[in-house]
């Protein structure tokens, strides 16, 4: 059966039952039988009718049972929330009031059950255009686009309309992450709880239908960011309203409506508007930073805002977190990118049920304190702090959150290296400030990671020669002891080594798995990609500073090379000639970007053979460059004019051209 708003009811209870099983194990066979009575209830389209406003008998009644399922969703998270620090008598008290009114829930969706109308005949052509000519400026061909899109909405299953709204909602200042959503995906409760599955995976794959679909797009210069692209995007914003999701800006005379339960507020600057109770979900952006009246505002709003499950607050600068955070019980999302913290406060202990802890970008000299040990259900930790190499210090005993998939930002000095190799549930780890007291052990336990997918390793910066805009950045910082990390886990799709490597690791060439390699401030003398050309799954490179040599020649890029390689990304101060691509290499390359190579006179022969690029970048390169390849005479412009897309920026000049 396609998930309809009964179904993820029916997930939310289910999972409420597993991680509250000791305060609901007094009510737990009537929640199951409100679960198993909604079996027959099926799928509606009764979202279909709110969002259009038909009048009818099926819509009325879809409206009146999903109603009445969200109050007695909100019924048993506030009774969750006040058995929380009760005594045992009181607690014994609550349950028995408790299970009285589940009684009467359960006979109330009984009944509205029983009055359940004949299902109706499918919405006509001729009711959606009346819709959309009601909402939008008549345009027929814009129509004709509005129409199609309407009926591939209609046929969503419910789980993916609302993913397509949190899409359109889930708007970070600094790009909208596919990582992101999907963690935000799973705390909303859009994906169902299975023994066995990462709901992740589940999430992951509900957004690459998204994109299958067209709904929503891989950004072009960050394939790993999307967009909700037109009509999509205009669409959204009339099925936001029947679904009480809202988007305002916090300077505007917007008004969040009464019903919401998922908001967004962007630009938020000298307050932010009053919410009601039932919030489950606040995303809150800033141009600059909250002002003290906004910080008063957000500690307001959270302390009403106690259904809360999702709590975004990226580049709002905030100083300090509210205590108040520490009392939403229900909390499972808690992002504070890029904020001024230096710490989090004590009440943090208490979020019993948060599975996203964000912290990236704190403020300098951020460290991790104890209380994190008792987040039992985190499940991913992002960390970065400016100061230093962007370590944080987590406290020992980190090991001991056996639910962790992704911790980011660390420093694995102090016996924490030695931890991580019992963390077998790790499926991304970031390690910065590498160094030889820890690198040995570091790199064995790294091994033991079976089900790692994603590592980045930074090396401890030298700070004698450190130069924050020089190309020589870890020049002098060679990774330790690298030949010791001989076998990689197996699973291994995404790898980031930071630092200067004395030559390529021979392993590197047997990881069948990768799709996606970053060399940073390697500064090799020799070819990198010798060792990588033939790996079966790379789909992006990036070699940033990876070579030092001035001259890349026709071996670099041979026939029948890199297979898979759809973004290459190459940044170098001391290169001046790339001779040569061989015909038959980078067969399915999409996007090329030149950044920082500054002396880079000419681009190689045999560009013009790679047939499947869209676009070619060119960043902070020579004016001399830019000239050879205009479309208005210059000389090599014959081997990128079959690109559909070139944008380029040199220290005089700016644009693009385009086909």
């Amino acid at each position: 059966m396609a998930a309809s708003f009964v179904t993820l009811f029916q997930w939310r209870l289910n999972s409420m039952l597993l991680h509250e099983n000791e305060i609901l194990l007094g009510v737990k066979d009537q929640i199951e039988l409100l679960i198993s009575q909604l079996d027959a209830a099926g799928s509606f389209t009764g979202d279909v009718g709110m969002i259009l406003g038909r009048e009818s008998g099926h819509g009325s009644w879809a409206s009146e049972l999903r109603g009445m399922l969200r109050q007695a969703e909100d019924f048993v998270d506030d009774f969750v929330i006040r058995a929380y620090g009760q005594t045992e008598k009181d607690r014994k008290d609550s349950i028995a009031e408790f299970g009285k009114e589940l009684q009467n829930i359960n006979s109330r969706i009984s009944e509205i059950l029983n009055r359940r109308p004949p299902v109706e005949t499918p919405m006509m052509l001729e009711e959606i255009q009346q819709f959309l000519r009601s909402t939008f400026v008549y345009d027929e061909e814009k129509e004709t686009d509005l129409v199609s899109c309407m009926l591939n909405h209609i046929n969503l299953p419910y789980d993916l309309k609302l993913s397509l709204l949190f899409c359109r909602v889930f708007l970070g200042r600094y790009g909208e992450r596919i990582d992101g959503l999907v963690r935000v995906l799973v705390a909303a409760g859009l994906v169902q709880e299975k023994p066995g599955e990462l709901m992740e995976d589940k999430a992951q794959e509900n957004i690459d239908k998204l994109i299958i679909l067209g709904m929503i797009e891989e950004l072009e210069h960050r394939w790993d960011h999307f967009k909700v692209p037109c009509p999509y995007y205009e669409l959204s914003l009339d099925v936001m309203k029947a679904e009480d999701f809202s988007m305002s800006t916090a300077n505007s005379d917007s008004v969040v409506p009464p019903t919401a339960r998922h908001v967004s507020i962007q630009d938020a600057d000298n307050t932010i508007p009053n919410t009601n109770s039932f919030l489950h979900s606040l995303f809150v952006s800033a141009k600059d930073e909250l002002s003290e009246a906004s910080s008063d505002c957000l500690r307001n709003v959270l302390h009403n805002a106690k259904l809360l499950r999702v709590l975004d607050l990226e580049n709002t600068q905030l100083k300090s977190l509210p205590d108040e955070v520490g009392k939403l019980v229900h909390l499972r999302y808690l992002s504070v990118r890029h904020s001024k913290l230096n710490e989090l406060p004590e009440s943090i202990s208490y979020l019993r049920n948060l599975q996203t802890l964000d912290i990236y970008w704190s403020w300098h000299e951020f460290e991790l304190s104890n209380e994190v040990l008792n987040l039992v259900q985190l499940r991913h930790l992002k960390m970065f702090q400016p100061g230093n190499d962007g370590e944080v210090r987590v406290p020992q005993g980190i090991s001991r959150l056996r639910n962790l998939q992704t911790l980011e930002g660390i420093y694995a000095g102090g016996g924490i290296a030695k931890e991580l190799g019992v963390m077998t549930q790790l499926r991304s780890l970031e390690v910065r400030c590498v160094s030889d007291d820890h690198a040995d052990e570091l790199y064995f336990s790294v091994m033991k990671l079976s089900m790692l997918r994603k590592l980045s390793l930074t090396v401890e910066m030298e700070r004698e020669s450190y130069d924050s805009s020089s190309s020589l950045r870890y020049e002098n910082s060679i990774f330790p002891c690298l030949e010791s990390f001989s076998s990689p886990p197996p699973l291994l799709q995404t790898l980031e080594l930071v630092g200067r490597l004395i030559e390529m690791p021979l392993w590197l060439g047997s990881m069948e798995n990768l799709t996606t390699l970053r060399l940073c401030y390697s500064h090799l003398s020799e070819n990198p990609t010798t060792i990588l050309q033939f790996l079966p799954n790379l789909k992006y490179l990036q070699m940033a500073e990876a070579y030092q040599g001035r001259r890349m020649e026709k071996e670099f890029f041979r026939a029948g090379g890199f297979p898979k390689l759809e973004y290459l990304d190459i940044s170098s101060h001391n290169l001046v000639e790339w001779t040569e691509i061989e015909e038959g290499a980078l067969p399915c390359l999409k996007q090329l970007s030149i950044y920082y190579c500054m002396e880079l006179m000419v681009l190689p022969e045999g560009l013009q053979h790679v047939t499947t690029l869209q676009i070619l970048d060119l960043w902070d390169v020579h004016e001399d460059l830019i000239r050879r390849l205009s479309p208005n005479g210059g000389p090599e412009n014959y081997k990128i004019k079959h690109i559909p897309l070139v944008k380029y920026r040199g220290r005089m000049s700016h644009g693009f051209w385009g086909r």
